[in-house]
């Protein structure tokens, strides 16, 4: 889990409002977090101009058991941590299982100029706790924090893919080769059989093109054409490697998916109903299950986990005038799936989303439409999952053999996966007497 995505969020420290607890029974210890050390101060919210304790700690297993108990001994209830890089991780999966932890924003934690040290800046963000003044991140569970790093991993290894096949194409290129350009898929079935021939030294043009599917596209001639170019050894090493890597990439990938999927069988009703949604699909879905959970319960309205996801309009606002309506950063992984999915559910026949975008487009013109879309999507998003309905749409209007197509991708992909799925048709049609 990168930590990049968790320290953006929308809840506001209330320690007034600590639900289930007696202010006079709390104890708040604030923990200033770096590689090698922590300066950790224990404060009496009653009293939070005078420390109970103060102690600097190392980052080692033991130094963080010696941690936990040295802040059981002085019954501290609620411990409140900076959000700095990664190294806030380790800390707060040794404190979860006895003490009610938040990761502060370290920009919400900020010191007055020339007015900063380790312990000050513990003192500070219990002080800035207890005032309700720290936007705290989001941190899911364990479990949710697996799947996490389960789809994360996946969306690093398409982006090497992706960079292999612009490696691919830009050393054909520099052999006068134009393949990319005459089939649709360069690392296709036939991309990739012609490919390894030309690692393997085969450089006869027709032989190559031999190689190609007959349900390509282009004639056999045109092929011959964009494959007379002159393939030197070095190329075809450079050429051998990319295509082992790529297999390697592609051998993860399938592994990561197998993964996830085992990892959300439980949430497989929920992967389905958001896979309904036009624009997303199987893999989307689990992106954003992993994201947010199987039922977005963190998030208390739609409107909550569009800001999180920074997928609103921003407000800049001052003497009742808006500055600026850009949005601002969120979670930067469901941000780049929204903006997919809107770009494929504009282009679904007679959707709702698709009429949506139509009449904003005229208005706003087509980027700030395709974000609209997004916005309402990740409302949609979280109704379907908080409030556990599935998606209708503009059912009336909805083109129905694209309807069961889709509904028969998604079985295939599920199946792939090992889930048990079974089509039934909402309505069924009357029998014949």
């Amino acid at each position: 889990m990168e930590h990049e995505t968790v320290r953006y969020f929308v809840f506001r420290a209330s320690f007034a409002s600590t639900p289930g607890r007696s202010n006079m029974s709390l104890t708040v210890a604030g923990i200033d977090v770096h590689k090698k050390v922590l300066m950790v101060v224990v404060m009496d919210p009653q009293s939070p101009e005078q420390d109970i304790d103060k102690v600097r700690f190392g980052t080692t297993v033991a130094e963080l058991r010696r941690l936990a108990a040295w802040l059981t001994e002085r019954c501290v209830a609620i411990v409140v941590m900076e959000s700095t890089a990664q190294y806030w991780k380790p800390v707060w999966y040794e404190l979860e299982a006895d003490f009610e932890l938040h990761l502060a924003q370290a920009q919400s934690n900020r010191a007055p100029g020339g007015r900063k040290s380790d312990f000050a800046d513990a003192r500070r963000l219990v002080r800035r706790y207890v005032a309700g003044e720290l936007f705290l991140s989001y941190v899911p569970d364990a479990e949710q924090r697996m799947w996490r790093m389960l789809t994360r991993g996946k969306l690093q290894l398409t982006r090497e893919r992706v960079r292999l096949h612009n490696q691919v194409e830009s050393l054909l290129e520099d052999c006068r080769i134009k393949l990319s350009s005459v089939v649709s898929d360069l690392l296709g079935a036939s991309g990739l059989r012609i490919l390894w021939a030309m690692a393997r030294g085969i450089t006869d043009p027709g032989e190559l093109a031999s190689l190609g599917d007959a349900r390509l596209r282009c004639s056999r001639e045109v092929l011959v054409d964009a494959l007379s170019g002159t393939l030197q050894s070095g190329h075809r090493l450079l050429l051998e490697q990319a295509l082992e890597r790529l297999g390697l990439v592609e051998k993860q990938m399938r592994e990561l998916e197998q993964a996830s999927a085992e990892q959300m069988h439980a949430h497989q009703q929920a992967l389905i109903r958001l896979a309904e949604i036009p624009g997303l699909g199987l893999e989307s879905a689990q992106q954003i299950v992993a994201e947010v959970g199987p039922a977005a319960a963190a998030f208390e309205s739609a409107a909550r986990m569009a800001s999180w996801v920074g997928v609103c309009p921003g407000r800049n606002e001052s003497a009742e005038h808006n500055a600026s309506s850009h949005c601002a950063k969120g979670n930067k992984y469901l941000r780049r799936v929204l903006c997919q999915a809107a770009q494929a559910a504009v282009k679904t026949k007679d959707s709702l989303l698709e009429c949506l975008f139509r009449r904003w487009k005229v208005r706003l013109g087509y980027a700030k439409a395709i974000w609209a879309v997004a916005h309402r999507l990740c409302r949609i998003i979280w109704k379907v999952l908080h409030d556990g309905v599935r998606y209708a749409g503009n059912s009336a209007g909805i083109d129905a053999k694209g309807q069961r197509q889709k509904a028969r991708r998604l079985v295939q992909a599920l199946k792939r996966l090992g889930y048990s799925v079974q089509l039934t048709p909402t309505h069924p049609e009357p029998q014949e007497m």
